[in-house]
């Protein structure tokens, strides 16, 4: 069902980016409404189209970030930004979703036959909706790791 987690993102030239996005989230449940609205607003103004199922994997990386990635302590790194901060960035034919966490946990999928249950399927649900989805550990200044969904963007034609 879901492919290995630790992958990087197919080749994509940062330098073709037509345009890019972030937002620094709060450490608090609320910050899910917010990247669901900054993506929405993001996207509309890109003229994406539709994008309610980027919405929801949005809210699903988000949502699992602030829940196994955040510390209990209030989290601030050196520079004194949020703990978790969303990227949006789009090529002609592509949209990537990028979560940033403190974590260095890997994000794992729980076995669960229950599809009623209220939680543990937010992997599943990025699996389900996005073209593909990773993650990697981040280097240098940053710590943590980044999760991302990358999504193929229909065009005109």
């Amino acid at each position: 069902m879901l492919k290995p987690l630790r992958q990087g993102l197919p080749p994509l030239d940062p330098a073709a980016v037509s345009d890019a996005a972030s937002c620094a989230l709060p450490a608090r449940f609320e910050a899910v409404r917010e990247a669901r609205r900054f993506t929405r607003n993001t996207l509309e103004q890109w003229d994406v189209g539709d994008f309610d199922d980027i919405c929801l994997v949005v809210s699903e990386l988000v949502t699992n970030a602030l829940r196994h990635a955040v510390p209990s302590a209030p989290c601030r790194t050196e520079a004194h930004q949020s703990c978790v901060r969303l990227h949006l960035m789009r090529w002609s034919e592509r949209l990537v979703c990028a979560v940033r966490d403190p974590s260095h946990e890997t994000p794992v999928p729980r076995d669960s036959d229950d599809f009623s249950a209220e939680s543990g399927r937010g992997l599943f649900l990025v699996d389900s909706f996005a073209d593909s989805w990773g993650w990697h550990p981040l280097a240098g200044a940053l710590d943590g790791k980044v999760v991302w969904a990358l999504f193929r963007l229909r065009t005109a034609g």
